[in-house]
């Protein structure tokens, strides 16, 4: 009997062991839950701020082009078109939050004048062309930013459910488990404490 106390015992500290780390995991997963909730809420303002930045000046630039098309004519803007290089001089960054990468765009450069020659087309109508390219060539920043801002959003909202699935585990299945098992385990030690001492005086009055 004694051997089957100790063992019992030996298996509440272990069980208290692994509610006190449970319970720490928690604190620390429900602390990583609001840091990225804040963020998360950060990032959509972020969202809905450069949504509102790009409507104005792609209004902008939609004007540009359509007087463009009208005093070249369609097939010159498209021949001009095809002549821009590629926009690729940015650079993605990775920032750890809470062990998650998110992406950040490094800045573009603000728009430049066009780099394409207008060769055989008056400089009246280049002008218009050219005002549409400014146009068009700033919304370039933003699309980088709203690609940034939008891929955030999706990558903290992954993280955040999964970090709420642990919380949630660790709150209401674990963490209660390993309680009624103390509770469970402190009971029977303690009918085992009462039995000792019933057959410790009953041993005691058979001696007198």
């Amino acid at each position: 009997m004694p051997r089957q106390a100790a063992a019992t015992r030996s298996d509440m500290a272990r069980i208290q062991a692994a509610l006190k780390l449970a319970r720490r995991g928690h604190d620390l997963l429900e602390r990583k839950r609001r840091i990225l909730m804040a963020e998360l809420v950060s990032r959509i303002e972020d969202v809905r701020e450069v949504q509102s930045g790009m409507r104005d000046i792609f209004a902008g630039a939609y004007s540009g082009l359509r007087m463009a098309n009208i005093s070249m004519g369609i097939e010159n803007v498209e021949r001009v078109a095809g002549i821009v290089p590629e926009e690729d001089r940015f650079v993605i960054r990775l920032r750890s939050i809470m062990g998650m990468d998110i992406p950040e765009v490094d800045p573009l450069e603000p728009a430049c004048s066009p780099v394409y020659s207008l060769g055989g087309i008056s400089s009246g109508t280049s002008s218009v062309l050219d005002n549409a390219y400014v146009r068009a060539r700033s919304l370039v920043p933003l699309i980088a930013r709203l690609a940034e801002v939008e891929t955030s959003v999706y990558r903290l909202a992954v993280q955040i459910r999964r970090t709420v699935r642990r919380v949630n585990a660790l709150e209401k299945v674990f963490i209660p488990r390993c309680e009624a098992q103390i509770r469970s385990i402190a009971a029977a030690l303690e009918e085992n404490e009462r039995e000792d001492m019933t057959r410790i005086k009953l041993s005691s009055g058979r001696e007198m």
